[in-house]
């Protein structure tokens, strides 16, 4: 049996005209997205489902040179092998290669050049049904000393494909809801509200002091002649004006600008003219993370500092609202710790447990909780097999709830700047969904959280119970 953790040639004088090697390759989605990654042909037949169904093939096909590919990795790594030159290839297109066909890219040699070390080979690569697909001719100068080493391993390549994100933003069109947007003084601030209007997102009513809103215009490069202005003197009383608008029925969410989250929420919770409801006001990440096969809501990373056990209570309502609007009836709730056991060393443990016990009792309702548990028996089920967890969610968390906020906070980032998750954010509680974005934020994470924003406000759920106001 050959070793396959070495890689070996064959010379120009071992080779046997005759002589034949093979590979076998599964065409998957991920290939031809890496093969237009690598070579830039973002032909639409490729990558396009949709376009894709109107085309001649009726469906996403492999590019050509994908299947050629093949070929010369037959030549590179099994015949001739390592030290191959390659001199010149013919192909011939015979049928289209589509996601799921299994591929036998084959070279045989035909003809060999003894005095130039050259070999002619017959190239031909078949799909399962051993139809042709590509066939063909190379020449190449084979290696005329022996080479043996050992097979590198190839790096891990995670694809972020953005479904989720596209997903999101399909379910929110549907027309613009009106949006307070507070003090958008800045460049960045007001650019993004005006982006999430060019979406078809928001219908946004800009307040704050003109002169700066015109500025901020400017310097963004951003056109807001068919936007509302709605004039203040400074950022106080554009929070309370904005929140004024909201109350009033003229706006349907309520979007931060260029002030302060605090100077912000304390309109929003003012007892005179606020936003409050019943519930505790919270915040949550909606994040969708490369090579996570679900969305994961983090709460709360943004409002509560350290919320106590029945703060806890309504910031899971909240975050289980949440997850029904983007159309999970049953999110699993993992409400972390350090460990997975219960402490009373760690409060945060005693607090999982006893929250879990208030689901069993019907004090929180529309979903399967469980806690303690440390985040890798969250969100692995391995992590939570080899510690002998047994949990409809463990390993399945779809709601993550943090012990603090400095825990979210982190956590949060740590998925957005170094997992390279798309993140979504909003307020939940008040009478009506809460746009937060940051100066750090890209486009995407702007949109897909007046996306969630404008599908909390049409639900208008308990986390959002709303007003009558217009979309």
């Amino acid at each position: 049996m050959a070793d396959t953790s070495m890689i070996e040639n064959h010379t120009f004088d071992e080779i046997e005209v005759g002589d034949t090697a093979s590979v076998v390759r599964t065409l998957s989605r991920k290939d031809i997205q890496l093969f237009a990654l690598v070579s830039g042909d973002v032909n639409p037949a490729h990558l396009d489902a949709e376009y894709a169904q109107g085309d001649s093939f009726r469906r996403v096909i492999a590019h050509g040179m994908w299947g050629g590919g093949l070929i010369s990795a037959v030549l590179g790594t099994e015949l001739p092998g390592p030290g191959t030159i390659y001199l010149a290839q013919s192909l011939r297109f015979e049928r289209p290669v589509g996601i799921g066909d299994v591929i036998t890219a084959t070279v045989t040699v035909r003809e060999k050049l003894a005095g130039k070390h050259k070999l002619i080979l017959d190239c031909l690569c078949t799909n399962q049904q051993g139809e042709t697909v590509i066939s063909g001719v190379a020449e190449v100068k084979a290696p005329s000393e022996k080479v043996c080493r050992p097979r590198l391993a190839l790096p891990d390549i995670r694809l972020s494909e953005h479904d989720g994100y596209s997903r999101l933003m399909d379910a929110a069109k549907g027309g613009a809801a009106r949006t307070a947007v507070a003090h958008p003084c800045s460049a960045a601030a007001l650019a993004a509200c005006v982006e999430a209007a060019e979406a078809g997102l928001i219908e946004p009513i800009l307040v704050g002091p003109e002169a700066r809103i015109r500025q901020a215009a400017e310097e963004a490069g951003k056109d807001i002649s068919p936007f509302r202005i709605l004039a203040t003197v400074h950022s106080h009383e554009s929070a309370a004006r904005a929140v004024e608008l909201v109350r009033s029925g003229e706006a349907a969410l309520l979007m931060k600008g260029s002030l302060h989250t605090d100077e912000l929420m304390s309109a929003v919770i003012s007892r005179a003219g606020g936003l409050r409801t019943e519930r505790r006001i919270s915040h949550a990440y909606v994040m969708d993370v490369p090579g996570h096969p679900d969305p994961l809501i983090i709460t709360d990373a943004a409002i509560n500092i350290t919320p106590t056990l029945e703060e806890k209570a309504d910031i899971i309502r909240n975050a289980i609202d949440l997850a029904h609007v983007l159309g999970n009836p049953q999110p699993k709730v993992a409400i972390l710790s350090a460990v997975e056991t219960v402490n009373p060393a760690m409060p945060t443990t005693l607090e999982a447990a006893a929250l879990c016990k208030m689901a069993d009792r019907g004090q929180i309702t529309g979903a399967l909780l469980d806690g303690p548990l440390a985040f890798d028996n969250a969100i692995s089920e391995m992590a939570a097999k080899e510690k002998g967890i047994v949990s409809p969610v463990a390993g399945k968390a779809e709601i993550l709830v943090v012990p603090d906020l400095e825990a979210g906070n982190m956590l949060a980032k740590q998925l957005t700047f170094l997992g390279g998750a798309d993140a979504a954010g909003v307020v939940l509680g008040a009478r009506v969904p809460i746009i937060l974005t940051s100066r750090a934020d890209s486009l995407r994470t702007r949109l897909a959280s007046c996306a969630v924003a404008v599908l909390l406000a049409r639900a208008n759920t308990k986390a959002a119970p709303g007003l009558a106001v217009p979309q």
